[in-house]
């Protein structure tokens, strides 16, 4: 089924959202993200609405680990600059952590905190990707 935008211009039916909480990160190029996301956390393309003339695009719909992460690039020229990722970490809880954290790192991301038991008693590490998003794997230790 085709939805209608400004203009009459047809555009595939968005897929559905997965999760009931869901990051909308804004990065400096956000198709490289996807792109990266691909490879370092095994995400599926889910949509996007195509790049302006000046590359940017406004929303990356992706599937990670069975929910939903949205992107979009910085649009200062519309009061969206480009702003420096903090005060936040996005959870990544994984069955089968070492696979995961063994691709994000093989695929650029750079280790904050190594993998280890913590106090809590689950397997715990944190990343940074290229960026600048800080992510953390979590695995409780199996008994």
């Amino acid at each position: 089924m085709d939805t209608t935008v400004e203009g009459n211009t047809p555009q595939q039916e968005a897929e559905p959202v997965k999760g009931g909480i869901v990051a909308y990160l804004q990065v400096d190029g956000a198709m490289k993200a996807a792109d990266f996301y691909k490879r370092a956390l095994d995400a599926t393309f889910a949509g996007a609405h195509p790049p302006d003339d000046q590359g940017r695009t406004m929303h990356v719909h992706l599937y990670i680990n069975g929910g939903s992460l949205m992107l979009c690039d910085p649009y200062p020229d519309y009061g969206y600059p480009l702003e420096k990722p903090q005060a936040f970490t996005v959870m990544l809880p994984v069955e089968g952590i070492d696979t995961w954290w063994k691709r994000a790192v093989d695929a650029g991301m750079e280790v904050v905190t190594e993998l280890q038991v913590m106090f809590w008693g689950d397997r715990y590490g944190q990343l940074r990707d290229p960026f600048g998003v800080l992510w953390a794997m979590n695995e409780p230790v199996s008994s």
